[in-house]
């Protein structure tokens, strides 16, 4: 099994920028792909950005360009460093893991964009 934690959510100015960060614990060795979720109030769950195995990285067309997903070489930290954030951006991010076709994620963490 693979446990998650996020951190680093909280309220920021449009144009500010977060780091969120997504602790991994467990089965870490065996985790195939990560990735960052959000889902803003009235809206369903949508994918922000991926890391798999060979540091290979995916979009959404929405956060192109304003957002970077990373890891460290062990799994052991994955990050989303969001850049000219918007209040569109609003939402719980979560972090996920996919470990040989099982999925894990974590409690999500609160971002909030507003002036």
């Amino acid at each position: 099994q693979v446990q998650l934690v996020e951190s680093g959510g909280g309220l920021v100015q449009p144009g500010g920028s977060l780091r969120l960060s997504c602790a991994a614990s467990g089965s870490i060795f065996s985790i195939n792909a990560m990735g960052w979720y959000r889902q803003a109030p009235g809206k369903e769950r949508e994918l922000v950005a991926t890391i798999t195995s060979v540091f290979s990285t995916n979009y959404a067309d929405s956060v192109k360009g304003r957002f970077l997903i990373s890891r460290d070489n062990a799994w052991k930290t994955v990050y989303l460093q969001m850049n000219s954030l918007k209040p569109e951006d609003t939402a719980v991010y979560y972090c996920n893991a996919v470990v040989v076709g099982r999925g894990f994620w974590g409690q999500g963490t609160q971002v909030t964009v507003s002036s």
